[in-house]
């Protein structure tokens, strides 16, 4: 599998596989992304990947055109 660079909004970056969840990479980074009812429907693990939105607890890390994929967090006032 290729790894793929990860640059996150604490400031860190990591290489992280193809394939590898997003909620695993993001804990491993230090990073922690909030979630709610793990599957995808309830919103609270959106993170913005190279300026798309992605529910990180149900989403993997996909190979990117981009030299690395930038991650931010979706900001939610009801979370």
């Amino acid at each position: 599998m290729n790894k793929v660079k990860i640059n996150w909004p604490n400031g860190s970056c990591s290489y992280s596989e193809e394939g590898s969840f997003w909620l695993i990479e993001a804990k491993k980074a230090g990073l922690s992304i909030p979630t709610g009812c793990l599957s995808g429907s309830c919103g609270a693990c959106e993170i913005e990947v190279n300026g798309n939105i992605i529910r990180a607890c149900i989403s993997k890390i996909e190979k990117s055109n981009a030299k690395s994929l930038d991650v931010e967090l979706a900001i939610d006032p009801y979370w």
